[in-house]
């Protein structure tokens, strides 16, 4: 097994949407306190086991999906990236509009969660070669 390098523009877009997961769950799992600070979250001090939650739910999902997708480069495997990726829109704008989040911040990043879905899905179906 070796790892797949993109031959195409499509293939480079969705490969560097997966690939950008894996730096992103790289963050999470090797330095949770500060990707907790971009997301400007934080633990309480009589909680530190919440971390375990960034390392496990968040990294381990963002690893998992995005080193899969690099490795077998699969159709299916760009789709199931894309439509992550599209949820996590979906859920930021849901929250933008119910829990009053409708800043800049949110909109930053919403902009970079639709360039990730956006790459491999455009891919996936064939729509960039």
């Amino acid at each position: 097994m070796e790892l797949y390098w993109p031959a195409s523009q499509g293939e480079w877009m969705a490969w560097l949407s997966a690939a950008i997961t894996v730096v992103f769950g790289l963050v999470l799992f090797f330095a949770p306190r500060a990707a907790m600070r971009i997301m400007r979250l934080q633990t309480k001090p009589e909680r530190p086991e919440a971390l375990s939650e960034i390392r496990a739910t968040f990294a381990g999902f963002y690893l998992g999906l995005g080193l899969s997708a690099l490795v077998f480069a699969q159709p299916f495997l760009w789709i199931a990236l894309g439509v992550s990726w599209g949820f996590t829109v979906f859920g930021r704008l849901i929250s933008m509009m119910s829990d009053g989040g409708n800043k800049p911040y949110n909109w930053a990043w919403v902009v970079i969660e639709l360039l990730l879905a956006a790459g491999p899905l455009l891919f996936a179906f064939g729509f960039v070669a």
